[in-house]
């Protein structure tokens, strides 16, 4: 009896360490997820901020809350079935979809660039001020159903060799972490210049040069998260479209990159080549696209009036 029971101690151990690794690897899996799918969240932490511009500020959080429900149902109801059946039965399709998903990035991000070199920044005008809260919030969640398709398209595209159910599980994961991350940001962004009004109103001195400098940040913060933005869109697009061509049977893009990142010994000087290059192509890949929806169509436009 004690042979048995010392057999089934044993037995309980080994599986009480296989579930350990296998924690271990979930875990190890969605940190990796998560942070590959990093670029694509300083946009969505970017862009959130101007849904709230001029709202009252006993309203700012509790629509922060709603696009946050929002953002979480639209990875976990809508994204995340349809990642997982693709990877399932038609993984093929992955690469395509995540490489229109670089050229929409990219998209954005040069026309950004363009906004700003042509005059026409419209980047805080995301909102109308006679917008009610229900439409304002859908626009903001609309949007993010497209930033978030991109996190968890990485996301998975990074554990794409592993089980139907470890899938699961690091997505699950990485749609909690990164809505948690994202809003929290977001909210504290949104309650920085509060803040700084309180502190300034304080009697104590140093309070009120910690508030003032709230204050006056505020707008300094939300124009340099706007800037990393833009470049991450830029980066992340373009080094999807990099890998994108490579995994399709066209080396050249990635060869040349990964060459030059080899050329440097790697490292972090290698990590800056290597963003640097896929900026680039980016910015080339967004220029081409925004060409062609915006200069192009009003050349055409010019010269079909002058014609007429």
């Amino acid at each position: 009896m004690s042979a048995g029971l010392f057999g089934l101690l044993d037995d309980v151990a080994a599986l009480a360490k296989l579930a350990a690794a296998s924690v271990d690897d979930l875990g190890a899996a969605a940190g990796k997820a998560t942070a590959k799918a990093a670029g694509v969240v300083v946009d969505d932490t970017a862009v959130t901020p101007q849904y709230v511009h001029g709202i009252a500020a006993e309203r700012e959080i509790p629509i922060v809350k709603r696009i946050a429900l929002g953002s979480i149902r639209n990875k976990l109801l809508i994204i995340l079935p349809v990642a997982l059946v693709l990877s399932q039965w038609a993984d093929w399709l992955l690469t395509p979809i995540l490489m229109i998903g670089g050229c929409y990035l990219a998209f954005e991000g040069m026309e950004k660039v363009w906004e700003r070199l042509s005059g026409h920044d419209e980047h805080g005008e995301a909102v109308r001020h006679d917008q009610t809260e229900r439409e304002l919030v859908a626009g903001a969640v609309r949007t993010d159903l497209i930033l978030s398709s991109e996190i968890m398209v990485i996301a998975l595209d990074s554990v794409a060799d592993q089980s139907f159910w470890t899938r699961l599980v690091v997505l699950v994961v990485v749609a909690v972490v990164i809505t948690i991350a994202v809003y929290g940001v977001v909210g504290l962004i949104v309650k920085m210049d509060d803040a700084g009004l309180l502190l300034a109103q304080r009697s104590s001195a140093t309070a009120q040069r910690i508030g003032r400098a709230l204050v006056a940040g505020m707008p300094r913060l939300l124009e340099v998260i706007s800037v990393v933005g833009t470049v991450a869109m830029l980066w992340v697009g373009g080094h999807i479209l990099v890998v994108g061509t490579d995994d399709l049977g066209w080396h050249g893009p990635h060869d040349v990159v990964h060459h030059l990142e080899h050329a440097v010994h790697g490292g972090v000087l290698g990590w800056l080549v290597n963003t640097a290059l896929s900026a680039v192509v980016g910015l080339v890949v967004g220029a081409v696209v925004v060409g062609a929806l915006h200069v192009v169509p009003r050349r055409t436009g010019r010269g079909d009036s002058e014609i007429g």
